[in-house]
């Protein structure tokens, strides 16, 4: 155990440890990332094996052994392709709205649970998929897990903990989306490999095995404190609550800026239209900016796609492959890297050094694969391994900063009364960029060739200026107290009004 802590809230010092409960509630974070960033990465790297694409989408199979006329950047032009890797998006988007009322009224717990169930049902369909259409569906309820527990774990991890702990446990869940997307890869560089071509099988059904790990601690752990006041009206039980979480009985000041917390939502009736209001005007804007920052980085091109990206670019099947996992390895390095800094360096400047890596890795990929890639042939082996340093580069950015901040800073912000609604917006506003950015990007390919990389280093430059100018930092805050950084900030303050000088 690690010794006791204490941090200043409104009414005093806010007292506690890192108890089982913490820890099992890292686990949960952990997994409920893990399967995310597993749906994430499966895909690109399945979609690239060849007896997957000969069963189901022959005409792709057929253009890429024998249509030789065809550009490098085209092989893969296929909409009906696209739809099997974003349907998992269009559907979490209609799921999350879901999620909202289901968070509010029956407590986090409940839509964890929802999330657990969908995901096994997805898994056992996509891996016993005889046709397209039980493929799709497969994916379908995958979105349907992703738009509940992407709603609802976030929120849990936020409510639990400590405010100095509250952005390492937060990023627990962008490790898990790291790990995820890496074990993702390392699976089908082993499935592909299978004799027999059903290695994809495999692939496809993995996700039911964090599925029930997610499931079980949904079951296990206990309702948050905050949703046992404002739900179920139940003091005594939540301060109980409270103080095996915390792991000390001397709760007295946490517990009473959570009860005075609670007692704004009591009138809340219409929490969307209450959203809306000047006063959460800064809320509304982060809960749309920074998942519509996070997607437009170009991420979700490598995450989606690295094992296509590098066919594109000549190399084989299984070195596309192997080439993905190294960019996990990665990615998962500089997550736990982000973990242990973010409570020290704050959220602005791991966001800023993000997106500045970011920017010059897209720029200089971007200009190899205008100088260099033709629409036929491909790379010399050097320009590829570079192609590959600089992209592993890029997704070192992402780790660091937009990948687990922009889960961590959208669950932090919002007042209790908006809290469900604000994070299903953040959600929603997340899956409909991944479903336009997963259905696009291979006819963006296609069309803008290298030119694509470039489009997205300028919104790398649009949303580092972004952060520098509108978001305030939040490290160390107390959640019920975080309506006091919109008040300080230079330009929000004008809108919500400034803190009372007492």
């Amino acid at each position: 155990m690690a010794s006791g802590l204490s941090m200043k809230g409104e009414g005093g010092q806010y007292n506690g440890r890192i108890t089982s409960i913490i820890l099992f509630s890292c686990l949960m974070a952990a997994t409920g990332g893990f399967i995310f960033g597993y749906d994430l990465g499966i895909s690109g790297g399945v979609t690239s094996m060849t007896p997957f694409l000969r069963e189901f989408f022959p005409d792709v199979y057929r253009r890429m052994k024998e249509d030789k006329k065809i550009s490098n950047y085209c092989k893969f032009d296929s909409q009906l392709l696209t739809l099997f890797t974003s349907s998992l998006y269009i559907a979490g988007l209609i799921a999350s709205f879901f999620a909202s009322p289901v968070t509010r009224a029956f407590g986090r717990k409940m839509s964890i649970l929802v999330g657990g169930v969908a995901f096994l049902a997805g898994s056992a369909l996509g891996g016993a998929a005889l046709n397209l259409y039980m493929l799709i569906f497969g994916r379908v309820l995958l979105g349907v897990g992703l738009g509940f527990a992407n709603q609802s774990v976030p929120l849990y991890i936020s409510e639990m903990a400590l405010p100095q702990h509250r952005g390492k446990m937060n990023i627990g869940f962008e490790l898990g989306v790291g790990i995820g997307i890496l074990i993702a890869n390392i699976t089908n560089y082993g499935t592909q490999k299978i004799r027999g071509g059903w290695g994809w099988r495999i692939s496809l059904a993995m996700p039911a095995v964090p599925a029930v790990t997610l499931t079980l601690c949904a079951l296990v752990l206990p309702e948050t404190p905050n949703n046992l006041i404002h739900n179920c009206k139940n003091h005594q039980k939540a301060k109980m609550v409270l103080q095996n979480v915390r792991g000390t009985t001397d709760v007295e000041a946490e517990f009473n800026d959570l009860i005075r917390a609670s007692t704004v939502p009591e009138v809340i009736n219409h929490p969307f239209k209450n959203i809306m209001k000047r006063k959460y005007r800064p809320q509304l804007v982060m809960a749309v900016a920074i998942p519509f920052f996070q997607q437009v980085t170009g991420i979700n091109v490598i995450a989606f796609y690295a094992p296509i990206l590098f066919r594109t670019i000549g190399e084989g099947e299984s070195a596309s492959l192997m080439s993905a996992v190294v960019i996990r390895l990665v990615s998962t390095t500089f997550i736990i890297i982000s973990m242990l800094t973010v409570d020290r360096i704050g959220r602005r400047a791991l966001l800023m050094i993000g997106g500045a890596l970011m920017f010059l890795s897209q720029i200089v990929v971007g200009g190899i694969m205008a100088a260099l890639l033709g629409d036929h042939g491909g790379l010399t082996k050097l320009c590829a391994y570079l192609v590959l340093v600089f992209i592993c580069i890029y997704v070192a950015g992402f780790a660091l900063s937009w990948g687990p901040l922009g889960w961590l800073v959208p669950s932090e912000i919002y007042p209790l009364e908006i809290r469900s609604v604000g994070q299903s917006i953040t959600v929603a506003v997340g899956f409909l960029l991944c479903f336009i950015v997963g259905q696009t990007f291979l006819a963006m390919l296609c069309q803008f060739k290298s030119g694509t990389f470039f489009f997205f280093a300028g919104w790398l430059a649009a949303m580092t200026a972004f952060v520098y100018f509108l978001l305030p930092e939040t490290k160390n805050v107390p959640i019920e107290q975080m309506e006091k950084v919109w008040r300080q900030h230079w330009f929000w303050k004008r809108i919500v009004g400034e803190v009372d000088e007492e």
